[in-house]
């Protein structure tokens, strides 16, 4: 029997990815009938599909984010569960992004094709580690598809971070922190490294970080930065780490803490003017993406003769891919925004 390429049977289509065989989508950029989601982040979960299947904890997400959407049949897998959808088999395996987040393997008459979603190969205390899964297609992002972008130790940036708050024990560090995924890696970063003292948020993060705790994911005192008359002393925050979104580490908001000192969670903060632009005094390279090094790992992990570039930088790494001896394609997907951070 022939082997079919996946070229033959998966379509780049105005709405997304399409899985001809199994009528389905991944992560499709607008509403349609049947969609996989490989996380919950706003690029990549969309309202409005008929029928969803993700993990339990990125269905949870996109409830909480998008609202009850009622007449939205939803279908949850485990990781490594395999199920049949039309003439295909389906199966999820830990991407390492955030809670819940997952690469898409689909089979088809001995063709193996693996959607990554967005991923990271570093640990984290707060979701399940990247697994290599062998394919013959990786369809793969390239957010930091750079030579430039090789992040540090994640655990000696809040190491940074935790020498600055002794350094100045009379100032409030603020950290900004996407809702979903950073956030809470940052929390759980910072309790590995031994914090044991309450961290404050910002209100907007909170709910995102009750849903992890509902998910079994511990973030240990977690308290709302509520610095007025009518919240918090503001002597309490001396000495302390408040986390907030990027838009409020500079904003009315961050000013009635004392004395902050701006910090920013990404891996754009690699970029030094990207820090200076956004008023960061503490920039900390922590990324929730792989960087250059990683994504070239990666595909030597997974053994795929062909590799299929979503968004991002695809043109360097298409080029390295191919000087390691792979076939490299750009898929020129519009519309992933990376609403994560990064």
């Amino acid at each position: 029997m022939t082997v079919p390429h996946p070229e033959t049977w998966v379509e780049v289509r105005p709405q997304g990815l399409y899985v001809v065989p199994g009528g389905f989508y991944v992560d499709p950029l607008r509403a349609v009938d049947r969609a996989v989601i490989t996380h919950g982040h706003s690029d990549h979960a969309r309202a409005g599909h008929r029928a969803v299947m993700a993990t339990a904890e990125t269905l949870a997400i996109m409830e909480h984010r998008l609202g009850d959407q009622p007449d939205q049949a939803r279908q949850a897998l485990a990781y490594g569960e395999v199920v049949r959808v039309g003439e295909v088999a389906v199966s999820l395996h830990p991407a390492g992004h955030v809670l819940g987040s997952a690469q898409v393997c689909v089979e088809y008459k001995g063709s193996r094709i693996v959607v990554s979603g967005d991923y990271k190969r570093r640990a984290d205390p707060t979701c399940a580690g990247f697994v290599p899964v062998p394919c013959d297609v990786f369809v793969t992002e390239a957010t930091f598809g750079l030579p430039v972008f090789r992040h540090p130790d994640d655990r000696a940036e809040i190491a940074r971070l935790l020498d600055s708050v002794r350094l100045f024990p009379e100032r409030c560090h603020v950290v900004g922190v996407y809702s979903l995924g950073k956030a809470q890696r940052v929390i759980g970063l910072l309790r590995e490294a031994g914090w044991d003292r309450p961290i404050h948020a910002h209100g907007a993060l909170l709910p995102m970080c009750a849903l992890y705790e509902a998910h079994g994911v511990s973030l240990g005192d977690l308290r709302p930065a509520t610095a007025s008359a009518k919240g918090t002393p503001r002597d309490e925050f001396k000495g302390g780490i408040v986390l907030a979104p990027p838009s409020a580490i500079i904003d009315r908001w961050a000013r009635r803490l004392p004395d902050p000192v701006v910090c920013m969670a990404s891996g754009w903060m690699r970029v030094r003017q990207r820090a200076r632009q956004g008023g960061v005094e503490l920039p900390l390279v922590i990324s929730d993406h792989a960087d250059w090094d990683e994504l070239l790992q990666t595909f030597d992990d997974v053994g795929a003769p062909e590799i299929w570039i979503t968004h991002g930088r695809e043109e360097a790494l298409m080029h390295a891919a191919s000087a390691r001896g792979y076939r490299a394609r750009a898929l020129a997907l519009v519309g992933y925004e990376d609403e994560g951070g990064s």
